[in-house]
């Protein structure tokens, strides 16, 4: 099973993406992509672990998602959060995020443990005003669409409420 949770930030997707992890058989799995560059992002990371507690595994993947994936497949479900901040390494570091996508995306269908991947929608805003946040933005649009595409199921979150999109 692939699920893809997308939402605006503070929805709720990573409450809803954890609690649908737990509810699945076997030790869940963070799969993390942040990179703590500041104190509020060590905030952010506490509080997050916190609220899981220590029947998660974890794994980090800043950029390498597919090898993260590999070594932790068949060992219980994993959660993905989340492909923005994927994104966003791999945009800063300058590396092919198109290629990357696409070895994620031949990836998914021999992934035996399910997969619930969290991103955030940046479509909805206004139109950024520097083009470098406009390629982000319109990079992030082909990701989601990519993964969404990709996904057994597809669930947007509002004010902590999911909404079944496919």
């Amino acid at each position: 099973m692939i699920l893809l949770i997308t939402g605006g930030a503070r929805s709720g997707k990573s409450s809803y993406a954890e609690g649908r992890v737990a509810a699945l058989p076997g030790r869940p799995c963070y799969i993390a992509t942040a990179e703590i560059r500041d104190a509020e992002m060590a905030e952010r990371i506490a509080h997050h672990r916190a609220r899981r507690g220590p029947e998660w595994r974890e794994r980090e993947a800043t950029f390498d998602l597919v090898a993260a994936l590999a070594e932790t497949d068949g060992d219980g479900p994993r959660l993905v959060d989340c492909i923005t901040l994927w994104l966003t390494n791999l945009v800063l570091a300058d590396r092919d995020w198109r290629a990357e996508l696409n070895a994620l995306l031949a990836a998914l269908p021999a992934q035996q443990s399910p997969v619930i991947f969290v991103t955030n929608e940046v479509g909805l805003g206004i139109v950024p005003e520097n083009a470098l946040a406009r390629a982000f933005r319109d990079a992030a649009g082909l990701v989601n669409q990519a993964l969404a595409a990709a996904a057994d199921e597809v669930q947007f979150v509002v004010s902590g409420l999911p909404l079944k999109v496919k």
